[in-house]
């Protein structure tokens, strides 16, 4: 949902402001502009009234299956097993670990659906759930719950709850009984995760028992010492809202420090958070950096908790994540983790599925094309795949094979037909709910998928799917006239819950929560403004499909799909003449960034190869080699690059390590740290071995070493890095032949590529005997 409403905060227009007058003009206008060029295109042909009423009245049969499925076998049940037609009771079924810690005994999937029932339009349905929570439901249990699953999805679902209550209410058509019982229970629920944020930084427990709290001898918890990103920042929407609708600013108050902290921690030379935080000093546990798992909902919580409360100080610590989510992480369509403190290196060659919600987040900030990308991928994905798999790699395979309903993927789809009126994503929402119907249905509701390759089920069905999926869907495929409530009044939690923007109106921001932002990066159109249509289709209806006609092939369905060697990590649109020139001899550019640097530049990464010329090898053996950004540059005649093996402290074996090359294991410090000690030990080189097993160049992207942030003008021996698997090659060698000759150049001048295997009288060979006895010549 694209909300668009008009206020002012000092002399800054903050973007989701529009009457509901320009809104609907503004849809209107997409709409038939979109219409226009659709109408032509076979790929996305336009959906007529008569298809869309039956695709929404097959969501509604979906949805009454799941729901009636719920209450028939499982209520009072937090959850229904969908495959043994019961409910799952903490405690009587096999323990699941943290996934169990959503469970509290309070009806979880009865309260996380309240509101969809009055989007869906079943108003009876409705109050008779919500006499059942007012009549059933306890919150006083003594069990052991998530903070931030509890918040999301029980006190979220009461103050949906509560909002279309009092709205129905206040209509004078029903629920004239209703005395904000709803609002009274969710009262209660905040006092009791209000413990949790009893630390010395501010950062909340990740669990507390509902009955005593986090630190009370009967309490089972408390002795956690660490919590995620995503769930210490994601309370500000559901305890502001009940600050705000109970008079008491506490919760507000709880909720705005914990996200003070994670800014005053964020990484000052990246603008990137980690993913695990020590709650009691603030250090990062994790410093991988991403917008999925454990992360996610962090950035989505600044930018909604700005259209909710209409604060500008959450709309500017979002927008200076966002420019580095955009520079680091976003490599279109991709989006991959790196590091915070060295955010030019993907730490992992895969994605998980929980970063599909990310292109909605960009339709609401405005920033259309990447959110097209990287929704198209994501489409491919399931294409080949059926559903999305919890965790695919880069090149699209499945690394966690799990399909657990998630709903992130449908809310994108629904975010961008609202911004484009492209009849192709009710395409894509015609083929989640097919799917759905086709293989997660049962007998007894909707099982997630064990194995989205094998098409095995699992005995699950979260209560998100109900909160969120038939939500979005069901938005996706109707009017205005369709729905009892305007939806532009309206945020979306992360759970889908739906909070009144008019909350911003009835009291004011707590005080003393103002903060300095340092905006070094150009701001766009869209930083402090409402997107306009002459942006989002500058001039050329066919924009969306244009973008999404680049990614149409990405996982092989249609064509074959050959991923290149090593993957293009490309972070800028515009590159220059020599970048391009370059790019046909297999040329890889990256942005590179020092840990701590602050100035970002633009070069390029030369894969190097370590080749075996020896006997029995005679060069047809050749390994990928990344480079360093410090050192001797292999492209120079003085100067080299290089990788590294474990030296982080004295070198034992100076006195025969002197005068040759070392081999050491990558890991427990900086790759800066291990060359100082390797240069002190009186070594002329080093090649590094990534110590994460089965590491490799065609799987993993080829990245380019980097200093840690102070100077490295001291480092003069050559450096490269080999993958484990490549390493492992040179290993076995040095290993069985003793005697090892190897070439350290850059790839494209390998031998035994035709002319190049000439060596020329103006070039140099400089060979350097190794401490592992083998030869290592430099050819330059």
């Amino acid at each position: 949902m694209m909300q668009s409403y008009m206020r002012t905060t000092g002399n800054k227009q903050c973007w989701e402001s529009a009457s509901a007058s320009t809104t609907g003009m503004m849809w209107k206008t997409l709409l038939v502009v979109s219409l226009f060029c659709w109408g032509k295109c076979q790929e996305s042909q336009n959906m007529t009234p008569e298809e869309k009423g039956a695709i929404r009245d097959q969501i509604v049969e979906m949805f009454d299956h799941a729901y009636g499925s719920y209450m028939k076998y499982a209520y009072p049940a937090d959850e229904l097993m969908p495959l043994s037609c019961r409910g799952r009771v903490r405690g009587q079924e096999p323990n699941r670990g943290d996934i169990d810690d959503s469970l509290g005994k309070f009806s979880l999937t009865l309260i996380d659906t309240l509101d969809t029932l009055v989007v869906l339009n079943k108003l009876d349905e409705f109050e008779e759930a919500v006499k059942k929570a007012v009549s059933d439901v306890r919150l006083d249990n003594d069990v052991v719950v998530s903070v931030f699953e509890t918040n999301i999805r029980v006190l979220g679902g009461l103050l949906g709850g509560h909002v279309m209550a009092d709205l129905l209410r206040q209509r004078g058509e029903r629920m004239q009984w209703y005395r904000d019982e709803l609002l009274h229970m969710a009262k209660e629920l905040g006092h009791r995760l209000l413990p949790a944020f009893n630390t010395t930084s501010g950062l909340p427990y990740p669990k507390v028992n509902l009955r005593y709290g986090v630190l009370n001898p009967l309490s089972r918890t408390g002795t956690e010492s660490d919590t995620c990103t995503a769930c210490a920042g994601t309370m500000i929407l559901e305890f502001a809202a009940l600050s705000r609708l109970s008079g008491n600013s506490v919760f507000e108050e709880h909720a705005r420090k914990a996200l003070d902290v994670l800014w005053e921690r964020r990484q000052r030379g990246s603008d990137l958070v980690g993913t695990v935080i020590n709650i009691h000093n603030g250090e990062w546990v994790r410093r991988d950096s991403g917008v999925g798992a454990g992360i996610d909902s962090y950035y989505e919580y600044l930018m909604k908790a700005y259209i909710l409360l209409g604060d500008n100080v959450f709309l500017d610590r979002f927008n200076v994540h966002y420019s580095a989510i955009m520079k680091y992480i976003s490599q279109p369509p991709l989006l991959l983790n790196v590091h915070m403190h060295n955010p030019t290196v993907s730490v992992r060659s895969w994605m998980d599925s929980l970063l599909a919600f990310f292109p909605g987040l960009q339709v609401l900030r405005g920033d259309l094309k990447p959110a097209i990308e990287t929704h198209e991928m994501l489409y491919q994905v399931t294409k080949q795949h059926k559903f999305l798999p919890e965790a695919f790699t880069t090149e699209f395979r499945v690394h966690w094979g799990q399909h657990l309903l998630r709903p992130e993927f449908a809310e994108s789809t629904y975010y961008l037909y609202k911004a484009t009126g492209d009849p192709y994503y009710l395409r894509v929402g015609q083929s989640i709910v097919e799917k759905l119907n086709a293989y997660a249905r049962v007998p007894c509701g909707f099982a997630a998928v064990q194995d989205v390759r094998t098409g095995t089920h699992e005995d699950r069905m979260d209560s998100f799917f109900l909160a969120e999926m038939f939500k979005y869907l069901y938005l996706m495929f109707s009017e205005k006239s369709h729905l009892p409530i305007d939806m532009d009044g309206y945020i979306f939690t992360t759970e889908a819950h739906l909070l009144p923007i008019s909350l911003s109106t009835t009291q004011p921001p707590c005080p003393g929560n103002d903060t300095t932002v340092r905006i070094s990066q150009e701001e766009d159109l869209f930083t402090h403004s409402c997107p306009s249509t002459e942006t989002l289709f500058p001039n050329n209806p066919s924009f969306a499909k244009t973008i999404r006609d680049g990614y149409k092939y990405l996982t092989g369905v249609g064509r074959a799909f050959h991923p290149l060697p090593i993957r293009c990590v490309q972070l800028q649109e515009t590159f220059d003449s020599r970048v391009n020139s370059l790019e046909h001899k297999g040329v890889y550019r990256v942005k590179l960034v020092a840990e701590l640097s602050q100035a970002p530049e633009e070069e390029v990464v030369v894969p190097h190869v370590v080749q075996l010329i020896s006997p029995p090898f005679l060069g047809r053996t050749v390994l990928t080699a990344g480079p360093a950004k410090f050192g001797m540059d292999l492209t120079k005649q003085d100067i080299v690059k290089a990788s590294p093996y474990t030296a982080c402290g004295p070198i034992d074996n100076a006195a025969g390590l002197k005068g040759h090359i070392a081999l050491a294991l990558r890991g427990d410090c900086m790759f800066a740290a291990k060359a100082r000690w390797l240069q002190k030990a009186g070594a002329i080189g080093a090649i590094f071995i990534d110590h994460r097993e089965g590491s490799n160049s065609e799987e993993t992207p080829l990245f380019q070493m980097v200093g840690d942030g102070d100077s490295t003008e001291d480092i003069t021996l050559p450096l490269v890095f080999l993958f484990s698997r490549e390493g492992a090659v040179l290993t076995a060698a040095l290993e069985k032949h003793h005697n090892v000759d190897v070439l350290l150049l850059p790839k494209e001048r390998q031998l035994g590529r035709g002319e190049r295997e000439k060596v020329s009288a103006s070039q140099k060979i400089l060979t350097i005997i190794c401490h592992l006895p083998f030869l290592l010549i430099l050819y330059i």
